[in-house]
């Protein structure tokens, strides 16, 4: 910089025409220097202060610009929507002068932002969509337009006396206002009822009425089915017209005929109690198999016999009980042996036919019909025994088996089998048959016994100490009074009709009977015992009074046979 320096001294001291030595020349070279640093350094702090009050001045005046700026700026900024919104509020007050405010409705109608001559010319447009059920639950929809049932309003002043009291200063507000006029829309009834008659669910060629559901028939192997029901689309007129009415009066796009319950319905569903209880007990009647057992056969009531029984009612259903009756009936006859005449080997080798007498199966035909029908009532499954009102030895034949009392009125004598075995025979003395007390024959189950019972007649009242009666009040017991037993004393010295035996005989039969066991009883021509020459007069002991009393057992003057169950073949 020195050098520099120098050199432009020295370049101006030539210029100027001086002529210095080199020492002096060098210093005055340095303090030139100096001396133009200083100047240049002045003028520029100078030039600086200039600038620094120049610029502050030029911000000030910015300033007082940018905030004028500012100020019309906010004013734009508020001024500018507030204008906007006014104009909006003055166009919205002129429009709602003549349209009514958003939230109005008249009539059930909506009118919001609707003049009167467009609500009027709306309804010009107005048509109503029908959607109606087809009998295969599909739809379809048909259409009645405005135009042709006449819709209009009666008069217009309602409409206009709403338009003049709404509140429009505040159009802008959904004002919720719910108007009912004195003058509701006219059409012409005759014409709407028309067009409703037109439709297609008024056409025969088109309509399935209602069917209910129902229990179907039975079927063999399958059962009973619940059928569902079926709804077809039969409308109900009334309800259909007063429907669409109230439609048409609101204004409605569209109506659906079902959603109204326009149509008919059937009366009974698959949901229906009363049928879903009925189908259960029917169910349960033909799902029920019942086995009877007799002996070696076996009768199966199955689900088709059952089927034939049940009467239906409407939605309910019951068993016949006379068709039950029948086939209880069908199997008493078919097992019962009651009164059936019988072939009976005797123990002297001939055979014998036994054709009176109660012993045998007799099936309670009436307590049995009840009982069956309460198991299928219930629905229980199983092997059944009937109800009897006695029974007998066995099922197979013959029927008494092979444990009986054998006795022969003409032998007097008398045999005990106990399982085909011959285990006791003895003589007695049967009823006297020249007193009219003859011992009747005939096949006889046990009625119950008794020790030290007291047969009691009309002239007689005799202790016994074995009392088996069979037939009525004809029975075997001890009699002690006698001596003699068998020949031929029964012919003028015999009982009242019981059969007389030893004391020892008549305790040991005792020992071995069972109430219903059988007593077979019976004449053999050929097999009369050898007559006594002299006939013991041995009487039973005799009362004086004739009035029998109400003891164990009475036994019978005149024995008689019972009589035959009315349901007997």
């Amino acid at each position: 910089m020195i050098y520099n320096c120098g050199g432009f001294c020295s370049f101006s001291l030539k210029n100027r025409g001086l002529h210095l030595a080199e020492g002096e020349k060098t210093a005055y070279n340095l303090e030139r220097s100096r001396s133009v640093v200083a100047k240049k350094a002045g003028q520029m702090k100078l030039q600086f202060r200039r600038q620094k009050k120049t610029g502050q001045n030029g911000n000030d005046r910015e300033k007082n610009r940018n905030g004028k700026r500012g100020v019309l700026s906010a004013a734009l900024i508020i001024g500018v929507p507030v204008l906007g919104l006014l104009a909006v509020y003055l166009a919205g007050l002129n429009r709602y002068q003549s349209c009514f405010v958003n939230g109005t409705v008249i009539d059930k109608v909506d009118v919001s932002g609707m003049s009167i001559p467009e609500l009027s010319e709306q309804m010009g447009r107005y048509s109503l969509r029908v959607i109606e059920r087809q009998a295969d639950g599909t739809t379809l929809e048909e259409e009645i337009k405005g135009s042709e049932i006449g819709i209009s309003y009666t008069s217009m002043e309602p409409l206009e006396s709403i338009l003049q009291e709404q509140n429009r200063f505040l159009w802008f507000v959904k004002q919720d206002a719910d108007y009912q006029t004195d003058a509701p829309l006219f059409y012409d009834d005759a014409a709407l009822a028309e067009k409703i008659g037109e439709l297609k669910g008024f056409q025969k060629e088109s309509v399935e009425g209602p069917e209910d559901a129902y229990i179907g028939d039975y079927v063999s192997g399958q059962g009973f089915a619940l059928v569902a029901e079926k709804r077809g689309n039969r409308l109900n007129r009334e309800k259909t017209i007063e429907a669409i009415k109230e439609a048409v009066s609101g204004l409605e796009e569209q109506i659906d005929l079902d959603e109204a319950g326009c149509y008919e319905e059937p009366k009974v569903t698959l949901e229906n109690e009363e049928l879903q209880k009925t189908y259960e007990k029917l169910q349960n009647y033909v799902s029920t198999t019942v086995t009877y057992t007799f002996g070696k056969e076996r009768e199966t009531l199955d689900a088709d016999t059952v089927a034939e029984w049940i009467v239906r009612k409407g939605s309910k259903a019951e068993l016949d009980q006379e068709l039950v009756k029948e086939y209880v009936n069908s199997l008493r006859k078919k097992y019962d042996t009651v009164f059936h005449k019988r072939r009976f080997m005797t123990s002297y080798g001939q055979e014998v036919t036994i054709d009176v007498g109660d012993y045998g199966w007799w099936m309670n035909v009436g307590e049995e019909t009840e009982e069956l029908i309460a198991q299928l009532e219930r629905g229980e499954s199983g092997e059944r025994v009937p109800v009897y009102r006695q029974t007998a030895a066995s099922y197979d034949d013959p029927d008494y088996g092979d444990s009986y009392v054998e006795i022969n009125l003409t032998a007097q004598h008398l045999f005990l089998y106990q399982n085909g075995e011959c285990v006791l025979e003895s003589d007695f003395v049967s009823g006297n048959p020249s007193r009219g007390n003859d011992t009747p024959e005939g096949i006889y189950g046990i009625t119950y016994k008794e020790r030290d019972a007291t047969l009691n007649g009309e002239n007689y009242s005799t202790p016994v100490n074995f009392w088996m009666p069979f037939n009525n009040n004809v029975g075997m017991h001890d009699a002690t009074w006698r001596s003699e037993f068998g020949a031929n004393i029964y012919m003028t010295n015999g009982s009242h009709g019981c059969i007389n035996l030893p004391y020892a005989v008549a305790q040991e039969i005792y020992g071995y009977v069972e109430k219903g066991d059988p007593v077979i009883c019976y004449h053999l021509p050929g097999t009369e015992p050898e007559p006594l020459s002299e006939i013991p007069l041995e009487l039973e002991p005799e009362i004086e009074t004739t009035e029998p009393t109400a003891e164990a057992g009475m036994e019978a003057v005149g024995p008689g046979v019972p009589t035959e169950p009315s349901e007997s073949p």
